[in-house]
């Protein structure tokens, strides 16, 4: 019985188990047709709490229902630790569907693995509508405010053009000038 203790033991000794966390995220609770702000970061450490370099980690999300896609448009994304212990998922957009779920992540290293499960909640939009990316939304206030300026513009032409009937100008209406509007856009 000892031979087989001593086959075994080497095997025991190089499988420690191991640790996973969350070190960054971007919250809980996002908006429907989002994108994350930031990536969700988790360390993978070993027993003694030491980093583990050149695990493999897994980020699922669900495959329907609330929740969303990587990059790839795949619910499942792949990282490798770095000398820190540390993987990151890519940004991730968000569907449309709202409603709470979990993100899984799983890491392993030889026998050695660990996972857990991160809450989010998916929220509608304020105005109950798909939300729109930052970026499309500001492009249409621009263009918006562009159209209005240029309309301003025009009725200001309009104002100050000849009276088709008489060569001289309308004196009774003060002229109208129009700038170039200042146009300042917030943070998300």
């Amino acid at each position: 019985m000892r031979p087989i203790l001593l086959l075994l033991l080497p095997a025991l000794l190089a499988a420690q188990p191991l640790r996973l966390r969350v070190v960054e995220s971007s919250g809980p609770a996002h908006v429907v047709g989002s994108r994350t702000a930031s990536p969700l970061v988790v360390e993978v450490v070993d027993d003694r709490g030491v980093p583990v370099s050149g695990a493999t980690v897994s980020f699922r999300l669900p495959a329907s229902g609330p929740g969303g896609v990587f990059p790839s448009g795949l619910s499942t994304e792949v990282a490798v630790t770095g000398a820190d212990g540390r993987a990151a998922a890519p940004a991730i957009r968000w569907n449309q569907t709202p409603g709470e779920f979990q993100i899984g992540v799983t890491a392993g290293k030889g026998d050695s693995r660990a996972s857990l499960a991160s809450a989010r909640r998916l929220l509608p939009s304020a105005a109950g509508a798909p939300a729109a990316s930052s970026g499309r939304s500001r492009r249409k206030l621009l263009l918006v405010i562009a159209g209005v300026a240029a309309g301003s513009a025009a009725a200001g032409l309009a104002v100050t053009r000849r009276n088709p009937a008489s060569s001289a100008p309308q004196s009774s209406v003060p002229a109208l000038s129009v700038g170039i509007p200042t146009i300042t856009v917030g943070g998300p």
